[in-house]
C-alpha cells in the first residue's frame, strides 16, 4: 500500500502547484486536513477493535477503501477533488492504524518491542521510498504524465488487500465469559495513567516540529529541482528511514530509550537548520536524510512508549488517542507552515520548525528528570 501510495504521494505537491494552480498554503492546508483525518478516524477504529476484540476485520477495511480510493487522483482536476481523494484515502488509512499497531504489540514479547516495531517502520518504508523511485522512472518514460503514473499506482494498492486477507493471522485469544466494555467511558480511561498522557503530550509537540513532508518537495522545488525528480527526496529520506529505523529499533532495547530519542529529535533540529540554509538540490537532499534519520529513531520509538504504558485491553484505544493528537497536531503545523511559507519564505518556515523542535527536546529532559527524582 505504500508503494502505492507513495507513488501518488510524491508527485501531488507539485501536481497541485504545477498541474491545477494551487499555492503552499493550499498543499499545506490539503496534506493536514488528509494527516487529520487519518488520525481521527483511528481513535474510532483502536476503540473499536478493542470492543470487538480483533484486529484483522478493520485492517481489511482500511486496506480496502484505500485501495477504492486510488482511482479517483488520476481522474481529479480540481482542489476540491483532490481534497476528497486526500479525504477519503486516509479514513482507509485512520481505520487500519490504530487496529495494526495494537497487533504489532501483541505478537511480540515486551522486551522485543523496539525491534518489532522498528522492523515495521523500515518495511513500511521500503515501500515509501520504492513508491517514488518508481514514480521518477515514469514521469521520466511518460515525459512528465502525472495522471498516467497516478493510474500505475492502482495496482498495488489491490495487491495489498489480498496480502492483508491471505495473510495476516490474529493470535489465539482465551474466550471470555463476561462482556467486553465499551473503551470510550470514565472508568476505563481513568486506566491510561499519567506515563501515557505525557507519552502523547511529547509526541504532539514533537509532531508541530515535523510538519508534512510535502514541504520537503516544496523545497527542492524552490531551488530548482525538476517536476521529474522531485520524488528524488523522498526517496533519500525514506531510504534512510528505512536503513535506520530496524536497527535503531533493536538499539532501543537494549540501552536507555529516552536518550535514544532525545537524539532523533537533534536529528531533526539539523534537518531543519540545513533546510533553511539550502541553496541547491544536494544540500535539500542532505536535508532529507537527516529529516530520515529523526524518523527512524524516534517513530517505532513512540509506539513502544504507547504499547508499554497501555493495559492489553485498551491498546487499540491508546494507539487510537495517540494517533488523534499526533495528527491533530500535524494538522497545525502543517498549516502554519503553508501560511509562514507564502507569507515569509521557506527559510522561516524551517527555522520555526527547528525552534519548535528544541522546545521538544527541552520537555523531553524534564520529563525525564522528574521521573528520576520519582
Amino acid at each position: 500500500m505504500d508503494v502505492s501510495s507513495e507513488m501518488i504521494h510524491s508527485l501531488l505537491p507539485v501536481f497541485l502547484v504545477s498541474v491545477l494552480g494551487a499555492s503552499a498554503l493550499s498543499v499545506g492546508f490539503i496534506e493536514g486536513i488528509a494527516e487529520a483525518t487519518a488520525a481521527i478516524t483511528k481513535i474510532f477504529s483502536g476503540v473499536v477493535s478493542d470492543w470487538m476484540g480483533r484486529r484483522k476485520p478493520l485492517l481489511l477495511l482500511g486496506y480496502g477503501m484505500a485501495a477504492l480510493t486510488k482511482p479517483v487522483f488520476p481522474l481529479a482536476d480540481t482542489l476540491a477533488s483532490v481534497l476528497l481523494a486526500r479525504f477519503l484515502d486516509r479514513i482507509g488509512k485512520g481505520v487500519r492504524g490504530a487496529p495494526r499497531d495494537a497487533l504489532v504489540a501483541e505478537v511480540t514479547p515486551p522486551d522485543l518491542r523496539g525491534a518489532a516495531f522498528g522492523l515495521r517502520q523500515s518495511m513500511d518504508t521500503v515501500g515509501a521510498f520504492a513508491g517514488p523511485a518508481i514514480a521518477m522512472l515514469l514521469m521520466v518514460l511518460s515525459g512528465d504524465d502525472f495522471r498516467l503514473v497516478f493510474w500505475i499506482a492502482v495496482l498495488p494498492a489491490f495487491v495489498a488487500v489480498a496480502v492483508i486477507l491471505f495473510g495476516v493471522r490474529e493470535p489465539d485469544t482465551q474466550p471470555s465469559t463476561e462482556p467486553r466494555r465499551f473503551p470510550i467511558q470514565r472508568s476505563q480511561l481513568r486506566r491510561l495513567d499519567a506515563t501515557f498522557w505525557s507519552v502523547v503530550a511529547l509526541a504532539s509537540v514533537l509532531t508541530l516540529a515535523r510538519f508534512s513532508e510535502a514541504f520537503l518537495l516544496l523545497r527542492a522545488q524552490s531551488v530548482g529541482m525538476e517536476n521529474a525528480y522531485a520524488p528524488l527526496v523522498l526517496i533519500v529520506m525514506n531510504v534512510v528511514y528505512a536503513v535506520s529505523a530496524y536497527p535503531l529499533g533493536r538499539l532501543a532495547d537494549r540501552m536507555n530509550r529516552r536518550r535514544l530519542l532525545a537524539l532523533g529529535v537533534g536529528f531533526l533540529v539539523l534537518a531543519d537548520l540545513v533546510l533553511a540554509a539550502a541553496g541547491s538540490a544536494w544540500v535539500v537532499l542532505a536535508g532529507a536524510a537527516l529529516w530520515g534519520l529523526h524518523m527512524g529513531s524516534t517513530q517505532g520509538l513512540l509506539a513502544v512508549f504507547v504499547a508499554d504504558a497501555t493495559p492489553a485491553d485498551l491498546r487499540g484505544t491508546g494507539f487510537g488517542l495517540y494517533n488523534l493528537m499526533t495528527g491533530l497536531a500535524l494538522l497545525i503545523a502543517s498549516t502554519v507552515a503553508g501560511v509562514l511559507w507564502t507569507v515569509v519564505g521557506p527559510d522561516a518556515t524551517f527555522l520555526v520548525g527547528a525552534a519548535v523542535s528544541l522546545i521538544a527536546l527541552v520537555g523531553l529532559s524534564c520529563v525525564v528528570q522528574r521521573q528520576a527524582k520519582a
